[in-house]
């Protein structure tokens, strides 16, 4: 879940993009790529459990429920508003079509603009706000180059009104959105990718899914050294972070945490052979 205690991750996953796409569908193709870069989990990798997600799920629905209803019982209440938005954008991860998607999504977005028109400086208000335009965007073709715009706006205000939020999670988000979009149709920057990743590392170092964000982005620059050095600090911090962040709502995190970080090692280990 993303919150200020249990944060859903952000997976990189990359959809495959044919050589033969029509510009039109190739354009589809990398903002969903950056959206995947965003926690959007639109396909799911060989290595995840099919039993594990529908408990995932499930969870997301009973959230997404009890948030629902916290909310109908105190309609003012600003924590219970952007704390349903966040209960939205968990619950349209699991929608079945693009339909469904939406119609969730978009009342996440509805509470949020509400949210900030009575207190424009709600960091979660915005941040959410941005999480759930994303899902909408993963609805579109050529459209989601706006939407994305429209995130990264939202993703600036809640950095600069609270940049620790959910673990720096304004600038976790801004630098895997300047670091998967492209950049001659998009926002993608990789000296801002670069600059985002690592404040959210200095600001929450103890984060695992900061830190492994930055050990994708350094393997994806080809710069090895400095994904083994990212590595090596992330080892030492594991431990602490396997006793602080506990209890059924990390488990999403730590299943895609460990089976990245799996994944990184190996990558490394290749690589320095």
């Amino acid at each position: 879940m993303l919150a200020t205690s249990n944060s859903k991750l952000l997976r990189p996953l990359k959809p495959r993009v044919s050589l033969c796409a029509s510009p039109r569908v190739l354009v589809r193709l990398l903002l969903l790529t950056t959206l995947a870069g965003l926690g959007f989990n639109f396909c799911a990798s060989g290595g995840e459990s099919v039993g594990k997600q529908a408990i995932f799920a499930a969870r997301a629905r009973e959230s997404f429920e009890a948030a629902q209803k916290s909310l109908q019982a105190e309609p003012t209440n600003s924590v219970a508003a952007w704390e349903f938005s966040r209960a939205c954008f968990d619950r349209a991860e699991y929608a079945t079509n693009d339909t469904e998607r939406v119609i969730i999504a978009e009342q996440g977005i509805a509470v949020c603009r509400k949210l900030l028109a009575r207190d424009a400086r709600s960091a979660p208000a915005h941040y959410y706000l941005g999480m759930n335009l994303g899902q909408v965007a993963r609805t579109k073709s050529l459209g989601a180059l706006r939407i994305v715009g429209e995130m990264e706006r939202e993703f600036k205000a809640a950095r600069q009104l609270d940049e620790h939020f959910d673990f720096a999670g304004a600038d976790r988000n801004l630098g895997l959105l300047y670091l998967e979009a492209p950049a001659f149709a998009s926002v993608g920057s990789r000296s801002k990718a670069r600059q985002h990743l690592q404040r959210s590392v200095d600001l929450s170092h103890d984060y695992p899914g900061n830190r492994l964000n930055l050990i994708e982005a350094y393997l994806k620059w080809a710069d090895n050294n400095s994904a083994t050095r990212e590595l090596k600090d992330l080892d030492k911090l594991w431990p602490k972070a396997r006793t602080n962040l506990t209890g059924e709502a990390w488990d999403e995190s730590w299943f895609s945490w460990e089976t990245r970080l799996k994944r990184l090692r190996k990558m490394i280990e290749e690589r320095a052979k």
